[in-house]
């Protein structure tokens, strides 16, 4: 009898389990919560309200004096017919063809020759970094005096063995080359660390395989280490596409954009719409443009990323 009186009981008493009111949270919950909502109150506040703010804005004829005018779609018909913004657009595609691949052999080459174990590696490893945290002024000074065509160091090399340097940065031809080996320069350190991860990833029995079926150090890099390093290279990838597209900083303090608008840039071009010439509409429609086109360079990385490793 007491058995079926209990066995009876249990199923309100599970009732009364779930029906309860909520809990009170612990203090580490309360702690968690409170670390979890501090960063998406900051990505509210400073990413998603100016991006849905940005999008509102191209809709529009804004220039920060006065109301803004609904225009609908007119911004976007504009940027079809602006003969500079494909200028811009042409060069950011330039830079972007030189500056990826340098980017991926540099710090992919700078990473195999410092994958040791000593000090002295460790000790490149950091002065190697260092470009990387400097400022992007002291950069652009550094380099503005090694592109000097009288006295920089660039053109001083060239005069030993008898070539004349060219005006880098005065030069229509040379500028954009300069401003890529400035970019490639400030900015190899972290691939170089990300190559090094993934170096460090792949097992090393592989090597001692391969070196004892009699692979040479060419086919032991083209068999072992750059499949081993797929992932990793489609992440460099797409972070220098990424910022290839959005380059600024170093056709702003190099050139201005010059010599004849050679080194514009389409983020330069939007920062002259919207800052310059007070045109916050037009240049927020440029920004959604340029990402639409950085998202699919961005997919065509990725397919063609997949293929390889397929």
């Amino acid at each position: 009898m007491d058995v079926a009186t209990a066995s009876a009981k249990t199923p309100a008493r599970r009732r009364d389990r779930h029906s309860r009111p909520f809990r009170k949270p612990q203090p580490q919950e309360i702690w968690g919560w409170i670390f979890v909502l501090v960063p998406m109150l900051l990505f509210l506040t400073f990413v998603i309200i100016p991006v849905v703010m940005a999008v509102v804005l191209s809709f529009t004829d804004y220039a920060v004096i006065g109301d803004a005018a609904w225009v609908g779609l007119e911004n976007y018909r504009r940027i079809a017919g602006d003969p500079i913004f494909l200028l811009a657009l042409r060069n950011t595609a330039i830079y972007t063809l030189m500056f990826v691949p340098l980017g991926v052999a540099v710090s992919l080459g700078t990473a195999l020759l410092l994958n040791r174990n000593s000090r002295a590696v460790k000790l490149f490893r950091t002065f190697f970094y260092i470009p990387v945290v400097a400022s992007t002024v002291a950069t652009a000074t550094i380099w503005y005096w090694l592109l000097n065509p009288q006295s920089g160091l660039f053109n001083i090399v060239l005069g030993w063995f008898g070539i004349n340097g060219p005006a880098w940065l005065y030069d229509s031809k040379w500028a954009m080359t300069a401003i890529v080996l400035m970019s490639v320069w400030s900015g190899f350190g972290t691939n170089m660390l990300i190559y090094l991860g993934g170096l460090q990833g792949i097992a090393r029995e592989l090597y001692e395989a391969v070196r004892i079926d009699g692979a040479n150090a060419w086919q032991t890099f083209r068999y072992i280490t750059i499949p081993g390093l797929s992932r990793t290279t489609f992440l460099i990838s797409t972070l220098l596409i990424i910022g290839a597209f959005q380059v600024f900083d170093q056709a702003y303090l190099l050139t201005k954009g010059g010599p004849g608008n050679s080194t514009l840039t389409v983020v330069y071009y939007i920062y002259n719409q919207g800052f310059g010439g007070l045109k916050m509409g037009y240049a927020s429609a440029l920004s959604f443009v340029l990402f639409l086109i950085i998202a699919v360079f961005s997919l065509i990385n990725f397919k063609l990323t997949s293929r390889s490793q397929s």
